[in-house]
């Protein structure tokens, strides 16, 4: 198993689920120690399994970390920053994305709200719409629940814009590391 690759897919993991056991549990379908089998390298998981490792990413985010999984292969050197590479690059785009002045974003409760310490997190989606049916881009982040209160106080769209592109690289960089 290339391990720059299964560092990206942990890292999606635990930005979504609380462990890895809480993944195998509730979203795999699979038992710990298959996933462990798995992660050394030594037995496959079924076709559906792997699609949904697949699916923790979006497609825009699939396609990301597999540029930087090739850079890693070009450039050795960056197999040790690659997760961070990963995370700086999907700040770049977003802010980019927002810049243009083609993106939208929206803040979403985290997904498991049975578990307290889960809700103090939320997700912040930055898309772009084609207006084709599966065919947008979507960069998601899991920050902390505070940065809602920071930005609930307005209710203007321009003002989640200029949050995003003032702090997703010091807010995202920091809770992720």
């Amino acid at each position: 198993m290339n391990q720059v690759y299964l560092d990206l897919i942990l890292h999606a993991i635990l930005e979504q689920f609380q462990t890895e056991e809480e993944f195998c549990q509730t979203y795999l379908g699979v038992a710990k120690s298959d996933w462990e089998e798995w992660k050394a390298g030594n037995n496959p998981l079924s076709p559906e399994a792997n699609q949904k490792i697949k699916n923790l990413f979006s497609d825009y985010e699939w396609m990301l970390s597999q540029k930087v999984l090739r850079q890693t292969f070009l450039f050795p050197e960056k197999r040790q920053t690659a997760v961070a590479e990963y995370r700086e690059m999907k700040t770049i785009v977003a802010q980019k994305w927002i810049a243009s002045g083609l993106a939208e974003v929206e803040l979403i409760p985290y997904k498991n709200k049975n578990d307290e310490e889960q809700q103090d997190y939320i997700d912040l989606r930055v898309t772009i719409d084609y207006q084709t049916w599966g065919y947008s881009d979507i960069l998601s982040f899991r920050l902390p629940a505070r940065v809602q209160r920071q930005i609930e106080s307005t209710q203007k769209k321009t003002a989640l814009l200029d949050w995003v592109n003032e702090n997703l690289t010091e807010t995202y960089t920091s809770i992720t590391e």
